[in-house]
Order: C-alpha cells, then sequence, then structure tokens
C-alpha cells in the first residue's frame, strides 16, 4: 500500500490555489492508486509554532530534564517526523509569499529537522536520514519566478528536502496567478497538464 502526505501551507487553507493543485494532484494519484492511505496535514488550521530557544534545547534534553513546554513541542516534532518517515509520497503546496516560503512552512521544516533523527552529521558531511521518498512541490505564485533571480524557494527547498534525505523532487508551478485571468487561466491548465504528466 502506498502511504501519501499532503501538506498544505496556503494561509488560505484549502482554498489556496496551492492547495487546490495538492488537492488536483491527488485526487488524480489516488484515482489510479485506489489503495493509497491518504494523509493531509493543513498547517494553517494545524499550525506550527515558530522555533525559539526553549524549544531547541528541549530537542536535546532527556525527558527528565524538560519542562512541560518542551516535552508538548517534543512531541509534536515526533509526531511531523513519524508522518514524514511513514509516507512514500510527499504532495507539497507552496504558495509563494514575499518572494519566500510561508513562514508556516519553514516551522515545518524546523520541526522535522533533527539531527540524529532525520538526518546526522559525518566526516564526509551530513546525511539524510529519510531516503527513498518521492517528493511533489505544488509551487502557486501570483508573478512570473521561476528561473530568475527572484525564485528563492526551488533551491531552498530542494537543499532542505535533500538534506534529510529526499532527493527525488519534482515541482509543479503555476505562474502569473495575478496577472490577468487569461494568464492565470494558463497557468492552471500548464500545471494541471503536468499534474497529468507526472500521475500517469
Amino acid at each position: 500500500m502506498v502511504k501519501l502526505l499532503q501538506i498544505n501551507s496556503s494561509l488560505f487553507s484549502e482554498n489556496g490555489q496551492s492547495s487546490q493543485l495538492t488537492r488536483k494532484f491527488v485526487e488524480r494519484f489516488l484515482k489510479s492508486n485506489p489503495d493509497t492511505l491518504h494523509t493531509v496535514r493543513d498547517l494553517a488550521n494545524q499550525p506550527i509554532p515558530h522555533l525559539d530557544a526553549e524549544i531547541v534545547m528541549g530537542f536535546g534534553f532527556s525527558d527528565d530534564q524538560k519542562n512541560g513546554r518542551q516535552i508538548e513541542m517534543t512531541a509534536l516534532s515526533d509526531q511531523l517526523i513519524e508522518e514524514v518517515k511513514v509516507a512514500d509520497i510527499l504532495v507539497i503546496g507552496l504558495p509563494m509569499y514575499n518572494f519566500s516560503l510561508p513562514s508556516v512552512m519553514k516551522s515545518w521544516f524546523d520541526f522535522i529537522a533533527r539531527a540524529g533523527i532525520t538526518f546526522k552529521y559525518t566526516e564526509q558531511g551530513p546525511v539524510g536520514l529519510l531516503q527513498g521518498k518521492k517528493a511533489y512541490i505544488m509551487a502557486a505564485r501570483g508573478g512570473q519566478y521561476a528561473g530568475t533571480e527572484y525564485d528563492t524557494q526551488t533551491a531552498m527547498v530542494r537543499h532542505f528536502l535533500g538534506f534529510i534525505g529526499i532527493t527525488d523532487v519534482e515541482f509543479v508551478y503555476a505562474e502569473g496567478l495575478n496577472m490577468g485571468d487569461d494568464t492565470k487561466e494558463q497557468a492552471i491548465n500548464d500545471a494541471g497538464l503536468r499534474i497529468d504528466s507526472l500521475v500517469a
């Protein structure tokens, strides 16, 4: 049985353009793979706190050293990591806000990057421990930035996922969504065709 983890990071939850793309991908995938175990984490409805010193220190403490908040935050991190560990496929909705990631996505990154659990340092450099997975990134943008210096997302997301061992990553771009109805319609149509080609 294939296990698919869908992650939405739009501030508009399931109504965001990136979330609509993840839904389109998942619906298409489930049609072709009906026995898939599908899990959704919506970071707008299930917000993850921003990392702070207390949380980071708690990650490194033994259970008897943690305070109540550190116990709670470590448990949340463990849960998020487990969701990724058991998944074969990740489908991530990624809007662009002010040339960067949504802060909720950065928090998700921060909570699943744990030394000795999702990556380790060796004499040859860091090694990701969440290998053998496939990730599809549904990138929705108001402007057209792919392949330009303004696209700060693609390299960062590839780098982070590779850091934890996920190197098989495909991007689907829907760009120019705020550049008029015709451009938006064409972008969504092109993204749909790209999704079809990836799932087929």
